[in-house]
């Protein structure tokens, strides 16, 4: 028997994307569009429309369904911008915006996720991004960008993200500490940039963005 990949896409778009209140039509199509099987491990391939994180190894885990979905429908993608992925796992969220994006810039901290994600990328056709292996907390990309996604949570954003973003920009990223992290939009505007508050989640931190641990006496 063969697993029918087309009807799991469909219904994790059904049941899990629509209700969730990913309402944004480019963004379902391409999450209908794209086969996510294809940027899953082979022993997770049946589990690549579940509502789960599925592990990509060095700790790494794939976002949920559900959260690439909110965080494609939150940067409101027209099709002409530069976009700047943080965290590129699996490239499955890199492809998306990459149909959705004029270009993107990926970066990855660990160099084999970083070729596997290049060679899926490549093979479903998805010519316009690029993905480096470098740690988002000693690179400098020498330019700025339209949007910023970043797939990893951070206690407080950084300013070295934030300047990044063009003026008008906007970044998706989920910071705070457990049990109450917050996905939100920060916007780069003229006077200064602002934060819209999205919806609570939990997120691994970025390495290099976690709390300071306290000192206790």
């Amino acid at each position: 028997m063969t697993f029918d990949y087309a009807k799991a896409r469909e219904t994790m778009v059904e049941q899990q994307i629509r209700p969730w209140d990913v309402l944004d039509p480019r963004v379902l199509e391409v999450l209908v569009r794209l086969p996510r099987e294809a940027f899953v491990g082979e022993r997770h391939r049946a589990l690549a429309y579940a509502d789960l994180e599925l592990p990509l190894g060095h700790g790494e885990t794939m976002l949920k369904p559900v959260l690439e979905g909110r965080a494609l429908q939150a940067l409101a993608l027209e099709g002409g911008e530069s976009v700047l992925e943080i965290g590129t796992g699996s490239g499955f969220l890199t492809a998306c915006l990459g149909m959705l994006a004029r270009e993107v810039a990926s970066i990855e901290r660990h160099a084999d996720l970083a070729d596997a994600a290049l060679g899926r990328l490549q093979a479903q056709g998805i010519g316009n991004v690029e993905v480096v292996a470098a740690d988002a907390f000693a690179w400098d990309p020498g330019r700025q960008f339209d949007a910023i996604c970043v797939t990893g949570a951070v206690d407080a954003v950084p300013s070295r993200f934030v300047q990044w973003l063009r003026p008008g920009g906007r970044m998706f990223i989920v910071h705070g500490r457990v049990p109450a992290m917050d996905a939100a939009l920060l916007r780069n505007d003229v006077d200064g940039h602002r934060i819209e508050s999205l919806f609570e989640t939990e997120l691994p931190y970025l390495v290099g963005a976690e709390p300071t641990p306290e000192f206790k006496f």
